[in-house]
């Protein structure tokens, strides 16, 4: 287990797989959310060990805040809480992805841009990045998880000094982790990309079989 205080902003579909797993692991953490009463009634039923608080307590308690929330809600979450994250490490699962007009997704920024690329302009200084959490689908994030060999879970930061505790993040998630490269290529392990899930990989992968494909 980490010593790293953790909060979940946000229980949504990748939001409540990782409060799921982080509770198997016997990981302490925080959830908090928008509307405070509905986040402890879905708290109450995946994580009964969570502690439930509002955003801005949620934040200052953590070291690490995991933002399980859409892509387009990144920016405008970190500048509104910018005071309350300096200095903690964010982590952010998003894809910046919507629902096309024959029933699958399409990228809603630039081809060649990633979503880690994008919230990482708008980040005020003494706020860390890692992009982790989001190179599989909540299904997998699920069902991969906690297997024997572990499946992995890729990430990338720009802050290599932060790597170790992303790494044991992923751990307590029940997955092995796997350093992609900086914010620079975290383009590969969001949705389309060759390391993620709906991508060029297609499928979870041990962490001997990741060695192949970084």
């Amino acid at each position: 287990m980490s010593s790293k205080k953790i909060a979940i902003i946000g229980l949504g579909n990748i939001g409540k797989v990782v409060a799921q797993n982080l509770e198997k692991s016997k990981q302490e953490f925080i959830v908090a959310g928008n509307d405070l009463e509905k986040t402890k009634q879905i708290a109450t039923t995946i994580a009964p060990s969570a502690k439930v608080t509002d955003i801005t307590t949620a934040i200052k308690e953590a070291d690490i805040v995991i933002l399980p929330i859409p892509f387009k809600s990144i920016v405008p979450f970190i500048k509104e809480y910018a005071t309350e994250l300096e200095g903690k490490i964010v982590v952010d699962p998003s894809n910046p992805i919507a629902p096309d007009e024959n029933g699958g997704f399409k990228k809603i920024i630039d081809e060649k841009t990633s979503a880690g690329q994008v919230n990482a302009a708008a980040l005020p200084k003494g706020i860390k990045l890692a992009k982790a959490l989001g190179t599989l689908g909540a299904g997998s994030l699920s069902t991969a998880a906690f297997q024997n060999p572990k499946n992995v879970l890729f990430y990338a930061t720009d802050d290599t000094a932060i790597n170790a505790d992303i790494e044991q993040l992923i751990a307590n998630v029940g997955f092995a982790a796997a350093r992609a490269g900086g914010i620079d290529q975290s383009i590969r392990i969001e949705v389309f990309g060759n390391l993620h899930e709906f991508g060029a990989l297609g499928k979870t992968i041990t962490l001997e079989e990741a060695k192949s494909v970084i």
